[in-house]
């Protein structure tokens, strides 16, 4: 496989769908929304740009497999994977806030290769190959060149349920506000971790998410010269139950407090 050709092609899908997104997403009414569970809501527009990705997609490399967030195409196991979030931000799009992305990653037997994030509004895109850098917009990024921890913004976000354990979230925050620039909680994981990438945030940590959100980021902010892993430390995989990422400088402070 040509990852250049692979990557450029990629880009182009994901492309299509973000422009899909931004002329249909203005169109959806209150009757269009879906709550698949508490506070994750959906419409068409998000099942919509993942079959245009799926088809995409699948004339890129036939022979991959899908893990997808809205299960436009059944789940298929694959030594080449396309892992794909079509809208992640979706109440942020709902709601109006100008804050939601595409994302899609590829992998080859757990691998991540190629990872594009892509922030609809502003025409951001984010994207990284293995071994070949991460860049936005052409350019090449890097994560947070700061030397001090007490200059950085941290991100963050919240489980959707209302059972996790509200305590020891609280407990985060108020180690972030005495000790950075502040705490941001922006609703799109996949951006969070693009801005880690491109040295905005700091650091970023969230649980209980899902392989479609952290796929393409997390090949993002290890091609930018960050560190991803669980909170104890583990960097296989990128299945999403735990996720802390950062600038390496930053890296053990944040997940030392995690651990607390």
């Amino acid at each position: 496989m040509n990852l250049a050709q692979t990557l450029s092609d990629t880009r182009e899908a994901v492309n299509v769908a973000a422009l899909y997104i931004k002329s249909e997403i203005v169109k959806v009414t209150a009757a269009d929304i879906e709550e698949k569970e508490l506070n994750s809501l959906v419409s068409h527009v998000d099942k919509g740009a993942e079959r245009i990705l799926v088809d995409k997609l699948s004339k890129i490399l036939p022979e991959a497999g899908f893990l997808t967030e809205e299960d436009t195409i059944e789940d298929t196991q694959k030594p080449y994977m396309w892992i794909i979030d079509p809208l992640d931000g979706t109440t942020n799009s709902l709601m109006g806030v100008p804050h939601f992305a595409v994302s899609v990653a590829l992998s080859y037997q757990g691998d991540l290769l190629v990872g594009i994030v892509h922030e609809v509004n502003s025409g951001e895109q984010f994207y990284a190959s293995k071994s070949g850098g991460a860049f936005l917009n052409d350019d090449p990024i890097q994560v947070s060149q700061r030397i001090e921890f007490r200059d950085i913004l941290i991100a963050t976000g919240f489980p959707y349920r209302n059972d996790y354990d509200t305590e020891k979230i609280f407990g985060y925050i108020k180690e972030w506000l005495m000790n950075t620039r502040g705490v941001r909680r922006m609703g799109s994981a996949a951006l969070d971790l693009a801005y880690v990438a491109c040295g905005r945030f700091g650091a970023y940590y969230e649980s209980m998410l899902n392989p479609w959100d952290v796929a393409a980021g997390t090949l993002l902010v290890r091609e930018a010269g960050g560190k991803v892993s669980d909170y104890s430390g583990n960097q296989e995989g990128f299945r999403g139950i735990e996720t802390l990422a950062s600038a390496p400088q930053f890296y053990d402070r944040v997940k030392e407090v995690l651990n607390r």
